[in-house]
């Protein structure tokens, strides 16, 4: 049932690094972008307040799909934007980071922001008597707090966004669901068994992350 993975015909694991790369690069650049939303949302400056609530909801209403497809069509064919891509696969994996980032940094802000809240009022005031701006009260005293609290939220984001690099595939990233759809072509007598090794493999990406993650938010949990 499983002879095509011994045919050499598939690289399933060089297709599954893909998707781990596109996890990670998105992770780390929606965590930032994520951020500084939040600090938008909760800014005293008015025009910051409305860029950062217009994005979040805006883009985060908008299907993944679109968002990738606007990043390659958009900003690769219609602008010649490339990312410093040289290659097709350089310049539409970088693309699809992008639109990942723009789509799950605004999952991000929502958990950040919710984080924000559990913070006393009391100490930023406090913090702001001793004569701290804005910006040194939000990175020194409320966003370690913050981060603390929503390790377990943003897990589920990290594990849908696992799930999201999926998305990818529509503008012919070759990560796992694009060789996925391939497999399915071309074994039609076995559907069943690139089904179980495909689910199998986003099972090892995902369940580890989420276990490790909820064990390190137990630890770091801050009491009230």
């Amino acid at each position: 049932m499983f002879d095509f993975l011994n045919s050499g015909q598939y690289d399933v694991l060089g297709a599954f690094w893909v998707t781990v790369q596109l996890t990670l690069y998105s992770a780390v650049g929606s965590l930032i972008w994520g951020t500084m939303l939040a600090g938008m949302r909760v800014s005293p400056v008015p025009l910051m307040r409305t860029f950062g609530t217009a994005y979040v909801n805006t883009v985060r209403n908008t299907p993944l799909t679109l968002l990738v497809l606007g990043c390659s069509l958009g900003l690769n064919q219609t602008l010649g934007i490339s990312l410093g891509g040289g290659t097709f696969k350089e310049t539409g994996f970088r693309l699809a980071v992008l639109g990942l980032i723009a789509y799950t940094g605004t999952f991000v802000c929502e958990a950040i922001r919710s984080g924000i809240n559990t913070v006393p009022v009391g100490q930023a005031e406090a913090a702001r008597a001793l004569g701290l701006s804005f910006f040194q009260v939000l990175t020194l005293i409320v966003l370690p707090q913050a981060f603390r609290a929503v390790i377990g939220p943003l897990t589920n984001v990290l594990i849908a966004l696992t799930k999201n690099t999926t998305v990818a595939a529509t503008i012919g990233v070759a990560e796992a669901a694009l060789l996925m759809k391939e497999m399915l072509e071309n074994e039609s007598d076995a559907i069943f068994a690139v089904f179980a090794v495909f689910a199998l493999g986003f099972v090892l990406l995902t369940l580890p992350t989420g276990l490790l993650l909820g064990w390190v938010a137990k630890r770091v949990a801050v009491k009230r």
